[in-house]
């Protein structure tokens, strides 16, 4: 099976370049050569393009000819899964057998079969003679719609329509002969306020039971026909919940001589329903089902078939959660097999299952000691692939989170393939289909759920799972090694910590998003070793321990490489790494050139008694300008596999840390989520336990490390925000600005707008303000004007958000650092909680709106300007006040609820109160503010609450760590505190309402400004990005705006979830439907592949609209395209891009980091050969299908390219993906008229939402941080970390100018002025971290030499200088 799955490459023989090679123009040269192997890609296609091949024939049972002269009954069904299949099959079969009364037909039909036309069609065909239809949960509303309406059609014809537990409109189609639900959700009986009730989770399934088991001893007594047809109604539930084939044999004959016409005259006998217990422990050997654990464990310890190893106390003990119907069906071979493979490997087991959807109570009732309160168990794995509490339909994660922390161990949930047969599965580059990742992935993982390793698969022709032998291995290995975890003693338990070094260069060693990575594992080894853990030699200094590791004081001088930890013999490799020979095809024999010696493979690292802190490799290919071409990414290197082979079978690592935001092992290739045995994430993790610690605003990348290489995510906060502040000339200005405001009246006011605009020159605020001539004679209207501009300005990059230093594990920020965050979270209306924002309260005491206010400053109406900068004060001093009250002498929080208690009530005592009563808005609503601080207390708690050692600590010991959403802490307190297990959301809750509403705004903003800019018209095609972590922060904001633009909108179904879009009118738009380009970054598409499909499907259905092309470019477009390639209109309109599946980024990031590109049409073809894989809503089986002259010609159409920015904490310059997924000059390559398109950024950061041009944006970032004080002296004192932080920056800043030509002059000049042209900080930086300090200098003449900056010879000598005399001290020259 393995050969349908792997994708080989060859690569086109290339020769890899010394990344100083391409710089040849302007560094010292210096060249090495290395050569690569060619090469091949396979992919397969599914017939029918859509998940699932399997046909309702399969399924179809007809009578022998034999049983003509009996009345014929037709059955037709359709079920979510197919563990009915044989036992209503064996049902069928045995009635005909017999051969009384009537002849049966039946056929049953899969929900997501309905998605063929052609098996919709024989599904309707069918329905037309049929006697009876039966459904069961049936919960995927496009697949329930098509449904209802064939259904609907032959009801009232029908003799007995059963629908069991599904959604409401299919509910509503139950009629056994006066029983009926079509009033469902309306009625006052206790039958229909059952399905009413909104919150349809736990509680919802054991009402349903409870009933079930009751209801039909009552209405056996009362007379009426609608008593008795509810009644059977009922025990038909209790026959196919009960599912087995006598109980469904049973079933068919009530239902047949009670409503079938021609059986009513013939008495047909049927036993009652063989009840099963609703819920219970369950084991394939035992005689019986237990309800009693302690029944269940004494026949456990009598068994004669199992050694004494695995009766004894020793051994470790796994829970397993089942469903019931799997049980009752005879469909369990998948659950047997994970039973005896856990007990093959010497772990006892306890299988418990629930008839309903609710498992929280039977956790609870058979896994926990009633005596002690202790767990019997040491791990527990879900084999239903279901959330705890609720399964497909309305989930309740409280009520499940809390029954796991009283649990408290490892919780897996694993996954049996429900929409696809096994084959499908294999071949499948997507690898689960979508509605099984947002129902058993992302769903179990708000509960806490990990590792979703696929353990069973489903037999085309039977429908029966069978279990997948390696996967089953797989998982039950790795259950036992979390167990392990709570078993073994800290002493004796080892622990690899990784850290990642990208892009490859020692001055990197350590890199992760906002973290001081050595000083973090410092304090964590510290509290490891402290709590009993063998840290044995630990250093004295997080100095000391860069030292050990880098081998050299801070990667300082004379040192050739890393420390070596591990030499690997190739033979060693070869043996103890079973997939060493996939990886040839790549990187030819082992050992390689990468991570190796010419003999063996090193691997880099420290040991400290119990602890290893390794170097992670990095892809290998990043230097090598022809592989970054290859749309596809290549294997793991030699290296990087040796490397986990050295960590699982060498250094017989307990669990693995992965040490901050991120690494490139969840990025290898393979499927996107449901590996199988032949993707690489899954062959390198191995059987090691997985803790990453991951930042708290990123979910998106979290939950790929989450699925693909089944890590335990820990969040970790992002340094403390401070305002940026001004300096230098910008601080001159605030000056003359205040002076003009109380001179302007006088005869001075000419005269100081003078010294404005010749100030605000200097600091070349003329690319963003209006300046007039210097001199030039101004009305006083037209004077204020300016100053409001220029003021509004400066109050922009003055008031902007900005993370200073980096973030250390276990050091939370200080109360008075937690400021700015408050201020910010103070600042944004929360409808849904009654909680009113600070600058609105403040606003409209002075009887404005906020939203006035902010459109005011934005004309640079000076009044509002100082309005808003004296609202921005008094918010700042309220909080101020506020948070000095809530704490210690010592700047600690301490006790907040009782400090908040002695605060209100007192009135004019609140602090907030004292401190406005001293502003201009004394009579701020009192009752709004204490609402406000309140819920700041809380904000204020769980900003400095500090559990991120803690709940490393827990991971560490087998326990379970709390789950919480990732995403931004100012949009979403629940972010915090920190040290919760991330997750995402679920994905078809998106976009939200709230979205759609924030997005029209951007979008009409953005819409207007284009045409400003574009002489009145509308922008035709806007070429936008979609990302992962903005649309888990903004519940889908940006997904939102480019159905605004197309003019669609989200129709959300019963239980909020969003699987269909409908087209808003022209006449409600009151513009032209505006076409898109959407590129999707590969982390969206694994998340969010639903929603890819939403709006390929709005996207077609809007260029099929009946409408004038003037009115609607996305069809004017489409019709152009079809014409011109010869295809059909719906293939035309392909808007939806990204990579391939399991490949991530253009690759432009990668190839500007490391210097290794010659020009920039290399980058655009990068671009265009990874970004060109478009999703067809029409065949989503497929996966993702390269479609590239369809994405060249959409992009060749496009007036703007467009961005979001939705958190303060990054921006355009702080991470590389910006620039990556930036299309701006490879647009204007592709246009007939070369014409470059606009580019805009959305700005959603604060409650004003902007948006700007993107040099705009690229200027606003520099002034805030690389060009600021504040930012880089506050990196400079994170040391050998922040130094790489600085460079960073840089780098990056010359990826914009690469993607888009958008970078100023003034930004280069003036960071060459800060950091090279000052002796004192340059020599600061060289002593910090001498190799980063390398590549900033390497960077300034890259940025020279490729034409981006303009600048005096005598620069660029020192510059030339520079660098050979750090090279030489680096390879430890001394001249």
């Amino acid at each position: 099976m393995s050969s349908l799955v792997s994708t080989p490459f060859t690569l086109h023989c290339s020769k890899k370049v010394d990344q100083l090679t391409l710089l040849h123009t302007f560094l010292p040269k210096r060249a090495g050569r290395v050569s690569t192997r060619p090469a091949s890609i396979r992919a397969a296609i599914a017939g029918n393009g859509l998940f699932t091949q399997t046909k309702p024939e399969v399924r179809r049972i007809v009578p022998p000819s034999s049983s003509d002269g009996l009345p014929r009954v037709k059955v037709v069904y359709v079920v979510l899964e197919a563990q009915y299949q044989s036992s209503l099959s064996a049902a069928v079969r045995a009635l005909n057998a017999d051969r009384k009364d009537a002849a049966f037909e039946v056929v049953g039909y899969l929900v997501e079969e309905l998605r063929d036309e052609e098996t919709y069609k024989t599904f309707c065909k069918d329905l037309e003679d049929a006697n009876i239809f039966i459904g069961s949960l049936i919960f995927v509303e496009e697949l329930a719609l098509k449904i209802k309406d064939a259904v609907e059609k032959e009801r009232d014809r029908m003799d007995a329509v059963l629908v069991f537990p599904s959604m409401p409109e299919v509910m509503r189609l139950n009629k056994l002969g006066s029983f009926s639900m079509s009033q469902l959700g309306q009625s006052k009986s206790p039958f229909f306020q059952l399905f009413k009730r909104k919150k349809q989770g736990a509680g919802f399934a054991e009402s349903m039971l409870k009933l079930v088991r009751t209801l039909p001893k009552v209405l056996k007594y009362l007379p009426s026909d609608k008593a008795q047809d509810a009644r059977l109604y009922i025990l038909s539930l209790q026959f196919w919940l009960g599912g087995s084939p006598d109980n469904l044999q049973n079933f068919l004959k009530m239902i047949s001589g009670s409503y079938i016409p021609a059986l009513k005259n013939t008495k047909i006998e049927y036993s009652d329903p063989v009840l099963f217990l609703d819920s219970g422990i369950w084991h394939p050997l035992a005689p019986t089902m237990y309800e009693d654990v302690k029944e269940y464990l004494n026949w456990y310890g009598t068994r004669k078939d199992v050694g004494e190893k695995l009766k004894s106390n020793n051994a470790p003990v796994i829970g397993l959660v089942l469903q019931r119907s799997h049980i009752v069906t005879g469909d369990d071979g998948h659950y047997v097999a994970v039973i005896m493979e856990l007990e093959a490997r010497g772990a006892k087991v306890i299988p418990i299952f629930a008839g309903g959807l609710d498992f929280s109570g039977p956790t609870e009732r058979y896994l926990i000691d009633p005596v002690t309160g202790k767990p019997f168990i040491h791990a527990v794995v879900s084999l239903t692939g279901f959330a705890l509490v609720g399964g497909p339909a309305r989930q309740d994660h409280p009520r499940a989170i809390e029954a796991l922390t009283k649990l408290d161990v490892p919780y897996i949930v694993a996954l049996p393939l429900v929409f696809q047969t096994t084959e499908e599965w294999l071949i499948s580059t997507l690898g689960l289909h979508p509605i099984q990742v947002a129902l058993q992935v992302a769903l179990p993982e708000l509960d806490g759920g990990m590792e979703p390793i696929v353990f069973s698969g489903r037999d085309p022709r039977t429908g029966k799972s069978h279990a997948l032998h390696k996967r089953v291995e797989q998982l039950c290995t790795r259950a036992i090694r979390w167990a392990e975890l709570k078993r073994k003693t800290k002493m004796e338990k080892k622990l690899a910590i990784t850290v990642f070094s990208f892009p490859p260069d020692k001055g990197n060693v350590g890199t992760a998003a906002y973290l001081n990575v050595f000083s973090s594992i410092y304090s964590v080894l510290k509290d490891l070793k402290a709590s009993g853990y063998n840290v044995e030699g630990l250093p004295e200094t997080p100095e000391a321990l860069i030292e050990e590791v880098i081998h050299d004081k801070e990667a300082k001088f004379s040192s050739p490489n890393l420390n070596v930890a591990y030499k690997m013999g190739v033979r060693e490799y070869q043996t103890l790494t079973p997939y060493a020979n996939l990886l040839e095809e790549n990187w030819g024999k082992p050992p390689g050139n990468l991570n190796s010696d010419g003999e063996n493979l090193l691997v880099y690292g420290k040991q400290f008694g119990n602890v290893f802190i390794g170097v992670q490799p990095t892809f290998g290919y990043e230097g090598d300008p022809m592989r970054l071409l290859f749309s596809k990414s290549a294997s793991p290197h030699h290296g990087f596999a040796a490397y986990y082979t050295f960590v699982e079978k060498i250094f017989g690592a307990d669990a693995v840390l992965h040490f901050g935001t991120h690494g490139s092992l969840e990025f290898m290739p393979g499927k996107q989520v449901g590996m199988s045995d032949v993707c690489y994430p899954d062959s390198l993790i191995g059987n090691i336990p997985n803790i990453y610690y991951y930042a708290a605003n990123n979910p998106s990348e979290a939950t790929v490390a989450k699925r693909r290489s089944y890590a335990n995510t820990i969040s970790y906060l992002t340094p403390p925000a401070e305002n940026a502040g001004l300096y230098k000339g910008l601080k001159q200005l605030a000056e003359l600005i205040s002076s003009y405001q109380s001179l302007k009246d006088t005869g001075r006011g000419q005269q100081i707008v003078n010294s404005i605009v010749s100030t605000a020159r200097q600091c070349n605020l003329d690319k963003d303000v209006n300046l007039p001539e210097e001199g030039e004679e101004l009305s006083a209207d037209a004077r204020d004007l300016v100053v409001g501009k220029v003021y509004s300005k400066i109050m922009e990059i003055e008031s902007r958000l900005l993370p200073c230093g980096l973030h250390v594990i276990g050091e939370p920020p200080t109360a008075l650092e937690a400021v700015a965050t408050l201020v910010n979270i103070a600042a944004l209306d929360r409808p849904e909680e009654g909680i009113y924002a600070l600058p609105g309260i403040l606003a409209a005491t002075a009887g404005r709106s906020i939203e006035d206010v902010y459109r005011g400053n934005d004309k640079g109406i000076l009044a509002d300007v100082e309005l808003l900068r004296e609202i921005t004060e008094a918010s700042r001093g309220a909080i101020l006040s506020f948070v000095q009250r809530a704490t210690n002498k010592k700047g600690q929080v301490v006790d907040v609820s009782n400090k908040l208690t002695s605060m209100l009530g007192f009135g004019i005592s609140e602090p907030w109160i004292q401190y406005l009563s001293q502003t201009k808005f004394l009579r701020a609503d009192r009752e709004k503010l204490r609402t406000l601080f309140v819920f700041l207390g809380e904000c204020l708690k769980l900003i400095v609450a500090d559990n991120e050692l803690a709940s490393l600590k827990l991971a560490l010991e087998g326990s379970y760590v709390t789950p919480g959403p990732g995403g931004d802490p100012i949009r979403n307190p629940k972010v915090l505190p920190t040290g919760k297990n991330i997750h995402a959301l679920d994905p078809q809750s998106i976009p939200t309402t709230a979205a759609m509403a924030s997005a029209k705004i951007v979008v009409d903003r953005l819409v207007e400004r284009q045409k400003i800019e574009n002489g009145g018209s509308y922008p035709e095609t806007v070429a936008l990005v979609l990302w992962g972590t903005d649309n888990i922060k903004t519940y889908g904001e940006s997904l939102a705006q480019v159905l605004w633009m197309i003019g669609a909108r989200p129709i959300a179904d019963t239980f909020g979830r969003v699987n269909r879009v409908e087209a808003i009118s022209l006449e409600e738009l009151g513009r032209p439907r505006i076409d898109v380009v959407v590129n999707c970054s590969g982390v969206f598409r694994d998340l969010f592949i639903n929603q890819m499909n939403l709006l390929d499907r709005a996207v077609k259905m809007v260029a099929e609209l009946d409408e004038p092309e003037e009115q609607n470019y996305v069809r004017k477009h489409a019709l152009q395209q079809a014409k011109e390639l010869g295809v059909p209109l719906r293939e035309a309109a392909t808007r939806v891009f990204s990579n391939a599946s399991g490949s991530y980024s253009s690759n432009v990031n990668l190839a500007v980091e490391n210097s290794s590109w010659n020009d920039e049409k290399q980058l655009q073809d990068m671009y265009l050969s990874r970004k060109s894989f478009a999703f067809d809503s029409d065949a989503p089986g497929v996966g993702m299908m390269e479609k590239r002259k369809v994405f060249e010609m959409a992009l060749s159409t496009a007036d703007a390219t467009f961005q979001n920015l939705d958190s303060s904490e990054i921006s355009l310059t702080d991470v590389s993906h910006y620039f990556d997924s930036d299309p701006t000059n490879l647009v204007q390559s592709l246009r007939k008229d070369g014409k470059k398109p606009s580019s805009y950024i959305a700005d959603t950061t604060t409650a004003n939402a902007q948006v700007r041009s993107l040099s705009e944006t690229v200027r606003l970032d520099a002034r805030t941080k690389l060009l600021n004080p504040k930012w880089y002296e506050g990196m400079m004192s994170s040391g050998y970390e922040g130094v790489r932080e600085i460079e960073k920056r840089l780098t990056n800043t010359v990826g914009w100018s690469a993607t888009s030509g958008q970078v100023d002059n003034f930004v280069y000049e003036e960071a060459n002025a800060t950091f090279i042209e000052d002796e004192e900080m340059r020599k600061r930086l060289l002593e910090t971290n001498p190799n980063s300090f390398r590549k900033l200098v390497q960077t300034f003449l890259e940025a020279s030499g490729r034409g981006y900056w303009e600048t005096s010879e005598e620069n660029l000598d020192r510059l030339r200088e520079l660098y050979s005399e750090v090279e030489d001290k680096i390879e430890g020259i001394d001249r």
